[in-house]
């Protein structure tokens, strides 16, 4: 199956529509899908639901997707750095679903794994737990959340080769790939893509069995938030 598209308006030909619940990667500005982010900017595609850590932020990542009025709910686990994502929320106007970040992070790999539903401990005798189904097991008390399966879900890994293996770089494999894994279909932007077999497969951090359509591109990387001291 081809998987390589040209940019990322091919690569999300077809699969967008209103109303849609897309798990996007990063944390932060690390490893963020930016040029998909972008290109679904471009598509005018509204009323989109997000699994993401977080949304960015005013200018960059999901946030200018909150600046055109494109998304109607975050499931998220840190809303800071967005004065925009702030705005819509206290005003009413942006669904927010809060999630620890590690209940956040097994939501997705839980779907991708085909199980619907897990108890975890996090959030015991919190808002969190609100509204949620409460068990005991040996003698401690569990919250069960459901797993998370999204219509889509775009990542941004370092390299792939043609058949869709993914390698992440460092700090920015974060959210990636438990957010691929739930996507019914999955896009990846990419650094390089490198011919099929040159990938030591003991470095391989998501299987291409998990991703549909591949794209190359440059990416801006930019630096959520700088700290230098002065120079002596």
């Amino acid at each position: 199956m081809k998987k390589i598209y040209p940019n990322a308006a091919a690569a999300l030909d077809g699969l967008l529509f209103d109303g849609m619940f897309i798990a996007a990667g990063g944390f932060g500005l690390c490893g963020i899908p930016e040029l998909l982010l972008d290109a679904i900017k471009d598509a005018g595609t509204k009323d989109l639901t997000f699994a993401s850590n977080n949304a960015g932020v005013d200018d960059f990542g999901i946030g200018i997707l909150l600046q055109t009025r494109q998304v109607k709910k975050m499931i998220s686990s840190y809303v800071g750095e967005n004065a925009e994502f702030m705005r819509q929320y206290l005003s009413g106007e942006l669904e927010l679903e809060f999630n620890p970040q590690g209940t956040l992070a097994e939501r997705m790999r839980a779907g991708g794994c085909g199980i619907p539903g897990f108890y975890t401990k996090t959030g015991v005798g919190t808002v969190i737990a609100e509204g949620k189904e409460h068990k005991d097991f040996n003698g401690e008390t569990y919250i069960m959340e459901e797993g998370i399966f999204a219509d889509m879900a775009i990542v941004k890994a370092w390299k792939a080769d043609e058949t869709g293996n993914l390698i992440f770089r460092k700090t920015a494999r974060n959210f990636n790939p438990p957010a691929a894994m739930c996507g019914k279909i999955c896009i990846a932007e990419v650094e390089e893509i490198v011919p099929t077999g040159s990938l030591d497969p003991d470095h391989i951090h998501l299987p291409g069995i998990y991703v549909h359509r591949i794209i190359q591109g440059d990416h801006e990387k930019r630096i959520e938030q700088r700290t230098v001291r002065e120079r002596t």
